[in-house]
């Protein structure tokens, strides 16, 4: 059944209203439940509860404009409350649903919101603490039972649908993005329907994205990623949205979902991958994928257990990719495009083309993009994704978006005579070693990530003789360390030799330090987009990196016993 429904308007609530208006009974929106049940929510369904609870912020007679915070984690609600706020002619504030207590409210104060829409989370009673009391809490349906919080059904009771269909002025603005970061006081990025809304358009025609296709829903909505790829697409092009219940739930979810197109950042891609090898050597793998009469047959089965049989599209984003691990994808049959973008520009910058990829090069502009590379090798880009600027905060808006109307990304690259972007590293990533040479960390990271028995690395260097690779190791290399550590410490030192072969004097490792703190999202060491917080691992080693550095071992093993 063909469901298209012709664009019209020019913002993501003008298409939902197009599409709650067409197909009103067709599913829309898929949650799962404790049990293994799930919870289908049509176009219609959205449409009354999201007009309910906007009738709701209407009754409270706030100021046209006004912020409105979203805290919770990924879920049908989450897209239903942010329509609400639009509906109701106000600006949305996702928060992260593991922020601090005391981030929460810095975020909460900052913008000025006047109520807080709260759902699903893990830890309710530690955030709870950070919001202010004196302005309405509104749980979503899956929010942990409080009475401070007004229930969903309660309000879904006592407020009639809002019968008009408002439309917004596309200049206007959408949302307030506060960007996790991986150092530094959060910047609220400001994003207009127009800017969200061209993004996401070009999107569909560069996936060729249609109202048959599925998404699953893990990331944080309120990444600019996810929220443009799941969000603004699904409502654009009427996707179907399921959504993850939970990390440890990520495969039976995918399973259940069956996407076909997907977005994942490296880490997620690097642990599909590491769980494939773990429970297949992958010598042998590789050896039944260079049978052509086995080739296709493996490589569908590994994908379907995966749950990546149905992808058409596949992207990887938000950091640096080894291209080593995209090549393992490609030989199971499937290709995986990388993507470039911002906060800053709605996530709208670089793509990979299927049919044109070039190893170790992101892709090419995407249109309506302009690129630049200025001094320093910085990347600059031009378009009408571009953000309207950072709240509140005009200074690092002119550092950020100069007269022209470039942003500058703060991200380090090269582009090659066809337009390809390659990207070397972050300006602030370079650090400067005691012999006054400078390196970039990134392109090192890459070869060492690329070692089946790592999962994560941070390069270190900064007033040090020789830069340093703080490493974590992937399952297969945990359980290798426990029954043949003197095997794996070998690996490793090959691992640092090749390594080294590869880079200039001044680049060259000291030594590798395999970690065994757990770096993770709720200590603090990752983003919620699971990239590793550089300025957190630099604090908390910093002493001993100097130590390592003296040590005159090839391989240091910290807290491993």
């Amino acid at each position: 059944m063909n469901n298209q429904v012709a664009l019209a308007g020019s913002s993501a609530l003008d298409a939902f209203y197009a599409r709650e208006q067409a197909h009103p009974d067709k599913t829309y929106l898929i949650q799962p439940l404790p049990g293994g049940q799930v919870q289908q929510y049509t176009w219609g369904q959205v449409g009354d509860q999201a007009r309910r609870l906007a009738s709701y912020l209407l009754s409270l007679e706030l100021a046209p404009g006004s912020c409105i915070a979203l805290v919770s984690r990924n879920c049908a609600h989450w897209i239903i409350a942010d329509l609400a706020i639009w509906m109701a002619g106000h600006v949305s504030v996702p928060l992260y649903p593991n922020l601090t207590a005391d981030s929460a409210r810095q975020i909460i104060e900052h913008s000025e919101s006047r109520v807080v829409l709260v759902g699903k989370l893990d830890d309710w009673a530690s955030l709870s603490s950070g919001l202010p009391e004196d302005i309405p809490w509104v749980g979503l349906p899956l929010a942990a039972e409080d009475a401070r919080l007004r229930p969903w059904q309660e309000l879904m009771q006592a407020y009639e649908p809002m019968t008009d269909s408002p439309t917004p002025d596309p200049e206007a603005l959408a949302t307030i993005v506060y960007t996790s970061g991986t150092t530094g006081m959060p910047k609220g990025v400001m994003l207009s329907f127009a800017g969200m809304y061209f993004s996401a358009k070009n999107c569909l025609r560069l996936f060729g994205i249609t109202d048959q296709d599925r998404l699953l829903s893990y990331l944080p909505l309120c990444h600019v990623a996810e929220r443009q790829f799941v969000e603004i697409a699904s409502l654009l092009a009427g996707e179907t949205v399921y959504f993850s219940e939970t990390f440890e739930t990520f495969l039976q979810d995918m399973q259940r979902a069956r996407p076909t197109v997907f977005f994942g950042v490296p880490r997620i891609w690097v642990k599909l991958h590491l769980g494939v090898i773990a429970k297949m050597p992958a010598r042998l793998l590789d050896a039944m994928l260079k049978v052509p009469v086995l080739r296709h047959r493996v490589g569908r089965r590994v994908l379907a257990r995966l749950g990546l049989d149905q992808i058409r599209y596949a992207v990887c984003g938000a950091a640096p990719v080894p291209p080593s691990l995209l090549e393992w994808y490609k030989r199971l049959g499937l290709k995986i495009a990388e993507v470039y973008g911002m906060t800053e520009n709605c996530g709208y910058s670089h793509l990979g083309r299927p049919r044109k990829l070039k190893p170790g090069w992101i892709g090419l502009p995407n249109p309506g993009v302009e690129c630049r590379i200025a001094e320093q090798g910085e990347v600059l880009v031009r378009s009408k994704a571009n953000m309207l600027g950072y709240y509140k905060d005009p200074e690092r808006t002119a550092e950020t978006l100069d007269e022209q109307g470039f942003v500058h990304t703060g991200d380090v690259g090269e582009i090659d005579n066809e337009g390809f972007l390659r990207l070397t590293g972050r300006l602030k990533d370079i650090f400067k070693t005691s012999k006054g040479k400078y390196v970039a960390p990134g392109p090192i990271e890459s070869l060492l990530a690329e070692h089946e028995r790592v999962e994560q690395v941070c390069v270190v260097g900064d007033n040090l003789p020789q830069p340093l690779a703080l490493i974590q190791l992937s399952e297969l290399g945990l359980r290798q360390a426990q029954q043949q550590r003197a095997v794996l410490e070998q690996m490793l030192g090959e691992l640092l030799l090749a390594v080294n072969a590869r880079l200039d004097r001044h680049e060259k490792l000291g030594c590798l330090v395999v970690i065994g703190d757990a770096w993770r999202i709720e200590n603090g060491f990752m983003t919620p987009t699971l990239k590793i917080k550089r300025s957190v691992v630099e604090a908390t080693y910093r002493e001993q990196c100097e130590l390592w550095s003296v040590s005159g071992q090839p391989v240091v093993w910290h807290a491993m016993d």
